[in-house]
C-alpha cells in the first residue's frame, strides 16, 4: 500500500458532482468559438439565454456521464523518437517544470529579467538531466521572438534539445494545428501521431463558465489531432468562486468536466487529465497566490473527485510565491510537491516556478528535482521486505550490536534509503567547511553548470529541422531572422561529476 490522503468526506463526493452536473444543466457554459460551438448544437445539444445575457450550452447530466465514461482511464506518452515513454493514469506520479512564465532568475548573475532563447535553450539542457522530473514543458516564453509564433518556437527548441515527451500549449486559435504538423514530422503520418502522442497540451477554462475563442479552437485542435489534454481552470477562491473549499470545489469540477465532456464529443476517446491551477485572491493584498494552504486544499480535493471518476490528473503545485530560491521557497515547493505525490497526482506542473508563476529559477528547478525525488519516495509501497517477522533480525542486533553488515541492510538500503545529491545538504559542518563551506545558492549553480557540461544533443534530422523551421517562418507576421540558438552539444564538455549518495531503484527508473 501506498501513502493515501483523503481531504473529501465519502458523503460529500457525490454531492459535489450532482451539484457541478446541474450547473452545466441548468446554466451551461459560454462556448465562444463559433466552430466548437455548431459542434456541440449537431451533437444535440441546446442553447440558453442565462441571467448574465450570455448564451450558453447546456450539458445535460447524461452526456456528461457519458463523456466521463469514453474519455480514457490510462494513457500512454512516447518519447519524440516514438518508443514508449510512461503511462498517465492511477497514482503514477510525474513532476514536470511550471509553465507560463515570462521572465528568469539568472543563475549566473541573480538578477530577474526578461528572457530570451538562450535562456530557453539551457533550461531544456539542465532539465534534460534531472532524474526526478517526468518529462519537461515548455515553462517561459522567449522575449527575442515573433509573438504569432512564440508557441511554435518553444516547442521547436524543446523538440530539437531533448527527446522526452512534453508539456505545452498554444497561444493563438491558430496555433495547435502549427505544432501538431512539427509534431508530426516525427511520425509516420498524423495516425502515427494519434497512436503515439509525444506531448499533453493545456487548455485554460477562463471563467465565469466560458470558454474563449482561444481555448476553444486549441481543444477542438487538440482532438482531432489527438493530441491529449490536459483542462486546467484558473479557480480563484473569494473572487470568481466561492472561497470556501466545497464550492470551490464544486465550481472546479464543473469547469473541468465542461471541457472533458466537449472534447469527448469532438472526438471520443480524446484523452483528458482532469487538472487545475487554481488560487486564493487575498483581500488584504489583491494577489492570487497559487502556494497558499488553502489552494493546495482545493488542488488535492478536485484531484478526489476526479479519483473517484478515475480520470487521470493534473495539477500545479511545487512551485513558490518567493522572489528567491530561499527557506519560503523551499517550504511552499516541498510542501505542495509531497501532497501531490500522497495525492497520485499524475502530471504535477511547478518544479523551477517562482513568483506567482511569473519567473522561472534554473537553480530552483534543479533544488526542486531533489524536492519531488524525496517526496516520490516518501510513497513507495509500505509492505514486508524480509522484515516480518521481525526476531531474526532483533537476535542479529544483540549478537552482533548493529545491523551494518547484516545481508538484510546490504540487499535493502540502496532502494530503502534515499541520499539526495550535492545541491543538498546533508553532511557534518566540518566535512562541509572542508568541502568550502558553500551556500545553497554556490550550489545550485554548481550543479546547473554541471548539467549543461554534461548534457548530449539528441540526433536530428537536418531534413526535419529544416522542415520545421520553415512551418515556423510561415506564421511571422514578419519577415525577420530569427533568434540565434546555441550549437548542438555532441559530446560532454567537462566530464560529468559523480553524484554523492545513492538514490532508490525505483528512483532510477
Amino acid at each position: 500500500m501506498r501513502p493515501q490522503l483523503r481531504v473529501v468526506p465519502n458523503h460529500l463526493i457525490g454531492p459535489i458532482l450532482d451539484e457541478a452536473k446541474r450547473i452545466l444543466a441548468e446554466i451551461g457554459i459560454e462556448v465562444r468559438g463559433a466552430r466548437l460551438r455548431e459542434r456541440l448544437l449537431e451533437h444535440g445539444l441546446k442553447l440558453a439565454r442565462t441571467a448574465d445575457d450570455a448564451e450558453r450550452i447546456l450539458f445535460p447530466p447524461e452526456v456528461v456521464d457519458r463523456a466521463i465514461e469514453t474519455a480514457p482511464k490510462r494513457f500512454a506518452l512516447y518519447d519524440r523518437d516514438g518508443s514508449p515513454y510512461t503511462e498517465l493514469g492511477g497514482d503514477k506520479v510525474h513532476f514536470v517544470p511550471g509553465s507560463s512564465g515570462l521572465h528568469v532568475l539568472d543563475h549566473r548573475t541573480a538578477e530577474t529579467r526578461p528572457s530570451n532563447t538562450r535562456d530557453f535553450i539551457e533550461y531544456v539542457r539542465v532539465a534534460d538531466g534531472l532524474k526526478n522530473l517526468g518529462y519537461l514543458a515548455t515553462a517561459f516564453s522567449t522575449n527575442d521572438i515573433d509573438p504569432m509564433i512564440s508557441d511554435a518556437w518553444r516547442l521547436y527548441l524543446l523538440l530539437t534539445n531533448t527527446l522526452k515527451p512534453i508539456v505545452s500549449g498554444a497561444f493563438s486559435e491558430h496555433g495547435v494545428v502549427r505544432m501538431a504538423q512539427m509534431m508530426q514530422l516525427f511520425r509516420r503520418d498524423q495516425a502515427d501521431l494519434v497512436s503515439r502522442p509525444m506531448s499533453i497540451f493545456t487548455v485554460t477554462a477562463t471563467g465565469f463558465y466560458r470558454y474563449s475563442e482561444d481555448s476553444c479552437q486549441n481543444l477542438l485542435d487538440c482532438a482531432e489531432f489527438g493530441i491529449p489534454i490536459e483542462i486546467v481552470p484558473v479557480t480563484l477562491m473569494g473572487l470568481i468562486a466561492p472561497v470556501t473549499l466545497v464550492g470551490a470545489t464544486v465550481m472546479h469540477v464543473a469547469d473541468v468536466l465542461a471541457g472533458l465532456t466537449m472534447a469527448q464529443i469532438v472526438k471520443p476517446g480524446t484523452p483528458v487529465l482532469f487538472g487545475g491551477a487554481p488560487a486564493t485572491f487575498h483581500m488584504k493584498t489583491a494577489m492570487s497566490p497559487m502556494a497558499a494552504i488553502e489552494t493546495l486544499h482545493l488542488n488535492v480535493a478536485y484531484v478526489e473527485v476526479a479519483k473517484h471518476l478515475d480520470l487521470p490528473t493534473q495539477g500545479y503545485m511545487a512551485l513558490s510565491e518567493g522572489k528567491f530560491l530561499d527557506a519560503q521557497a523551499g517550504a511552499e515547493t516541498f510542501a505542495g510537491a509531497l501532497l501531490a505525490a500522497v495525492s497520485g497526482i499524475n502530471s504535477v506542473s511547478g518544479p523551477g516556478m517562482l513568483d506567482y508563476v511569473l519567473t522561472f529559477s534554473l537553480g530552483k528547478l534543479v533544488f526542486d528535482d531533489e524536492l519531488c525525488g524525496q517526496a516520490l519516495h516518501f510513497c513507495r509501497d509500505f509492505d514486508v521486505q524480509e522484515d516480518l517477522p521481525t526476531r531474526d533480525l532483533v537476535r542479529q542486533l544483540l549478537r552482533e550490536k548493529h545491523l551494518l553488515t547484516a545481508g538484510h541492510t546490504l540487499k535493502h538500503w540502496p532502494s530503502e534509503l534515499y541520499l539526495p545529491g550535492m545541491v543538498f545538504d546533508r553532511i557534518n559542518r566540518e566535512t562541509w567547511l572542508q568541502g568550502g563551506g558553500m551556500t545553497l545558492d554556490q550550489r545550485v549553480r554548481e550543479e546547473v553548470e554541471r548539467l549543461l557540461g554534461a548534457y548530449v544533443s539528441p540526433p536530428l534530422d537536418p531534413r526535419i529541422d529544416e522542415e520545421m523551421m520553415r512551418i515556423i517562418k510561415g506564421g511571422m507576421a514578419r519577415d525577420e531572422p530569427l533568434p540565434e540558438t546555441l550549437p548542438r552539444a555532441e559530446q560532454p564538455s567537462v566530464a560529468p561529476r559523480p553524484r554523492e549518495g545513492r538514490r532508490s531503484r525505483r528512483q532510477r527508473r
